[in-house]
């Protein structure tokens, strides 16, 4: 089980000991992400991230580079809507040097004014390997239409022009009130030893602001709406979704195990319906964007453009008998064995450990013990998915992204879909 240490300068450690193996993964999470910012600060969280790489007072790039391979770590860092994280792995006798050079970079970045110029083309050029990849670009599309202006709509990159407007004073201006003792989470996973990684941030992290401003997200209601995006492919890729839930609802393990039936496994209704059976796409999922203060659930499939209001039918109606007549005895079991295993088996890789420790910790303020999450799937009954079934069940209630090389209606096409 997790522990947690509360140091004396007010930053959180969680751990969790495993003297079986001989590495350990640390990372530094920070409550910095997408839908802090503003339009004047729109993709700041994620340029300071590829900021922390190019050089502090203590380093350049190469040399952060060349220190971390000279104790054979892996490391790098992500940057999503609620958070970012910092991480190393690597062996244990080295997983406290690893954590020192993290230090260095999450507290002594330079920020230099002609490196940001040029990282900023370096992230323009990542917008447009975006763009350029209709399967990532969809789900960024689907995210702001149905958060509807909400600030989780924001996409993690920003804009050509929102960066544009992003200097050094402004970005160490939101460094510095969102980079504060209590915003930052430190886990770490694996062997080592907990005085020596608590006595390292408890010198190096005295000097951090302590209190996070305060945040209420805005709460726009929900609208269903559309967007097409016309483009030289030879694919329709379409994307449907609707309210769903969050990490923190009771629901949670219940729309976990919807989706795993629903769309979540190649034995799950729609791929077998739309790909094994109907032969319409390669690629057919559903998933739960779920974050800490809202959710939704949503539908892709990547479809030839004669083919896009067939699989809409067949989505249509595999949501209709999930809500009429929810699941049996044996898909809600398969897909409790399915997701138990898939959840024991992250948590044995030291890294995914790590990862799930500091997001709960972060954004739930809570550790949830193996046996605890174990059961609340186990519990998990027919009724409860029915009901979840019922939440998401009506394709009328759907938004919709399209990014296809053919024009077409897609509320037109859903529509049609009702009567056939």
């Amino acid at each position: 089980m997790a522990q947690e240490i509360r140091l004396d300068n007010g930053v959180t450690i969680i751990i969790e000991k495993n003297t079986m193996v001989r590495s350990a993964a640390l990372g530094i999470w920070v409550a910095s992400g997408s839908m802090y910012e503003d339009d004047s600060t729109h993709g700041v969280s994620h340029f300071i991230e590829h900021m922390m790489f190019k050089g502090t007072n203590k380093r350049s790039a190469r040399d952060i580079a060349s220190d971390m391979d000279r104790i054979g770590a892996t490391f790098n860092a992500m940057t999503g809507k609620e958070s970012t994280c910092y991480y190393v792995k690597t062996l244990t006798s080295n997983i406290y040097e690893g954590a020192e050079i993290l230090l260095d970079m999450v507290l002594k970045s330079r920020f230099d004014s002609v490196e940001m110029d040029k990282e900023r083309q370096v992230i323009l050029e990542e917008i447009k390997m975006v763009k350029d990849t209709p399967d990532d670009e969809i789900y960024d599309t689907i995210s702001e239409i149905v958060n509807n202006g909400n600030p989780l709509g924001r996409s993690v990159l920003g804009t050509p022009e929102s960066l544009a407007g992003i200097d050094r004073d402004r970005m160490v201006a939101y460094y510095k009130k969102r980079y504060v003792k209590d915003g930052i989470v430190v886990a770490v996973a694996g062997n080592f030893d907990e005085k020596k990684i608590a006595d390292l941030f408890e010198k190096k992290m005295k000097r951090l602001n302590k209190r996070l401003p305060s945040f209420t997200p805005d709460s726009k209601p929900y609208r269903k709406s559309f967007d097409v995006r016309v483009k030289d492919i030879e694919q329709t890729h379409l994307c449907l979704a609707a309210p769903g839930v969050s990490y923190k609802d009771d629901m949670y393990y219940v729309f976990v195990l919807m989706n795993n039936i629903l769309g979540g496994s190649m034995s799950s209704r729609l791929f077998q319906s739309i790909r094994e059976q109907k032969g319409l796409a390669y690629n057919v999922c559903s998933m739960n964007a779920f974050s800490s203060f809202n959710g939704f659930f949503n539908i892709y499939a990547g479809v030839s453009h004669e083919n896009a209001g067939k699989t809409i039918r067949e989505i249509r109606k595999e949501l209709v008998r999930l809500a009429e007549h929810g699941v049996t005895e044996e898909e809600l079991s398969i897909a409790k064995e399915q997701t138990k295993t898939s959840y024991i088996f992250s948590l044995e890789n030291q890294a995914a450990l790590m990862f799930s420790l500091g997001r709960n910790k972060l954004l739930l303020d809570k550790l949830f013990s193996v046996d605890e999450s174990l059961e609340k799937y186990n519990a998990v009954t027919r009724q409860d998915i029915l009901k979840a079934a019922e939440m998401i069940g009506d394709l009328d209630n759907y938004c919709a992204a399209v990014i296809t090389g053919k024009e077409l209606d897609i509320e037109e096409l859903i529509n049609e879909s009702k009567n056939q």
